[in-house]
C-alpha cells in the first residue's frame, strides 16, 4: 500500500531507511541525550518509576528541524508531510525514551490507570488534554499529525508504538458529532471525555492493534485523530544504554477547524 493511501485508509504509515534523515539522527543524537540527562529534565519528565522520559519538546530544534548547525530534517517523510500539509513548521520535538521494565506504577496513578496503561499501552488521541480536578478531557492542542523518528536501534520487544488501524475515521466520526454545531472558537471549552471514551472503546472492538517498530533512518507518521500507544517492555527485548529513544513531531495546526478534516 502506498504511503498516501496507507495514512488516509488506515491511519498511519511507514518510510523506509532514508539516508537523509539518519544523517539528521546523527547530528541530533548527542543532544537528544544530553536532555535525558539533565537533572532539571529528569525532574521534570521522568515517569513510570523510573522507566519513562517523556521529554516533551525537550530538543531544542527549529520548525525545520535544524539543531544548532546542524541539518534541517530532510527526506521521504518530510517530502510526504509537505505533500499533504504544506511547509515544515515543526515544534520542539518529544524525546520520548523507554527503559526496561515499563511500565511501572506512578505515585499519583490509580490502579485503574495503571491496568490501562499495561493492558491497553495507555491508549490515547494526542491534543486532548485532562482538565480540572476531574481530569475532564477537551481539546488543547489540536496537532497537525505525530511524526516519529526512532534516535536508537533496538528490538521489537522494546517497547514499540502501537496503533489501532482505522481508528482515525472512527474518531473523525465521533468529534464531528459533538462539535460540528459549534464554531471553532470554542471546541476547546466542550468536555469531550464521554465522546472520546465511548469513540476509544468502539476503535477497541473493531480495529486491528499493530505494533510499529522502526530503527534509526526510518521515521512513521500517524495520523492526528489516529488510537495509539506505547506496549510494555518485553522480556529478553533489547535496547542501548540511552533506552529505547524516539523524537516525536507534532506541530499544531494553524486552524482549528481542520483538526476534524
Amino acid at each position: 500500500m502506498k504511503a498516501r493511501d496507507a495514512f488516509e485508509t488506515v491511519g498511519w504509515c511507514r518510510f523506509g531507511r532514508d539516508p537523509k534523515l539518519l544523517n539528521w539522527v546523527d547530528t541530533v543524537f548527542d543532544a537528544a541525550v544530553e536532555t535525558t540527562q539533565d537533572p532539571e529534565m529528569i525532574a521534570e519528565w521522568l515517569r513510570c518509576g523510573d522507566t519513562w522520559f517523556a521529554g516533551v519538546n525537550a530538543l531544542p530544534n527549529d520548525p525545520k528541524g535544524k539543531v544548532a548547525d546542524g541539518p534541517a530534517l530532510s527526506g521521504m517523510a518530510v517530502n510526504f508531510i509537505e505533500e499533504l500539509f504544506g511547509p515544515l513548521k515543526l515544534d520542539p520535538a518529544q524525546i520520548s525514551v523507554i527503559y526496561p521494565g515499563y511500565p511501572r506504577p506512578m505515585e499519583e496513578e490509580t490502579p485503574a490507570a495503571f491496568r490501562f496503561r499495561q493492558d491497553r499501552d495507555a491508549a490515547h488521541v494526542d491534543g486532548l488534554l485532562p482538565i480540572g480536578a476531574e481530569r475532564r478531557r477537551h481539546l488543547q492542542e489540536p496537532h497537525s499529525y505525530v511524526l516519529g523518528v526512532p534516535l536508537t536501534s533496538t528490538s521489537e520487544g522494546a517497547s514499540p508504538l502501537v496503533v489501532w488501524e482505522g481508528s482515525h475515521q472512527i474518531m473523525r466520526r465521533a468529534f464531528r458529532s459533538a462539535l460540528h454545531a459549534l464554531p471553532p472558537m470554542d471546541w476547546s471549552d466542550v468536555d469531550l471525555t464521554d465522546t472520546y471514551q465511548e469513540a476509544r472503546r468502539k476503535c477497541f472492538a473493531e480495529c486491528r492493534r499493530v505494533v510499529v517498530h522502526a530503527q534509526p533512518g526510518e521515521a512513521y507518521l500517524i495520523h492526528r485523530l489516529a488510537l495509539h500507544g506505547v506496549a510494555k517492555w518485553e522480556e529478553g527485548a533489547v535496547a542501548p544504554p540511552e533506552g529505547r529513544m524516539i523524537a516525536y513531531f507534532r506541530p499544531e495546526l494553524d486552524d482549528i477547524a481542520s483538526w476534524i478534516v
